[in-house]
């Protein structure tokens, strides 16, 4: 169980960085990942990627992985940034609802829980999505979304399933981050 002395690393949100400060709230760790690292493996994927995309000028800005200025990155990004560091990602089927995750698994198999979910800021005028990181840390679950002022703790599983369940039913899609067995 988490004690008072529990130190939860949480980064907050800067521009469209939600996969940065996520990745970095489900490692617990400054730095785990930089904008740096994320831009190589979103340039990586264009020179790896057999449909290469035709250059333009709007080419500089808009890159098929990411926002050079805000950031903004995509699934393929989060999957080898992952895959990078020894993790699987396991894409939770919407449609059987939270609650057939095992949200009891080992800390040492189930990492955390990664969601992308719809986000509209501006009075819903630009939307987007948005990365939110849920982390089980001393038996206990906590949002990490960087949107947040500080993480907020779940009192319990049944707490998370819901939370997941509200999340799934307004266009969320859940991604189950596993320590791979080395």
């Amino acid at each position: 169980m988490a004690t008072e002395n529990t130190q939860i690393y949480h980064e907050r949100q800067k521009l469209q960085f939600c996969l940065l400060h996520s990745l970095n709230n489900l490692f617990q760790q400054k730095d785990a990942f930089t904008r740096a690292s994320l831009n190589e493996i979103a340039e990586k994927l264009v020179i790896d990627d057999p449909n290469k995309v035709t250059w333009t000028p709007l080419s500089v800005l808009f890159k098929p992985h990411h926002n050079a200025i805000t950031g903004n990155y995509d699934i393929n990004v989060l999957m080898a940034a992952l895959e990078g560091k020894g993790k699987s990602v396991i894409w939770h089927d919407r449609r059987n609802g939270a609650s057939l995750i095992n949200l009891d698994a080992s800390e040492d198999t189930l990492m955390g829980i990664v969601l992308n979910l719809s986000a509209r800021k501006y009075g819903g005028l630009w939307k987007s999505r948005h990365w939110v990181t849920l982390k089980r840390i001393d038996g206990v679950w906590y949002n990490l979304d960087s949107d947040l002022e500080a993480p907020e703790t779940f009192k319990d599983n049944e707490e998370v399933r819901e939370f997941l369940d509200y999340m799934i039913g307004h266009g969320g899609e859940v991604l189950l981050v596993m320590n791979d067995k080395q």
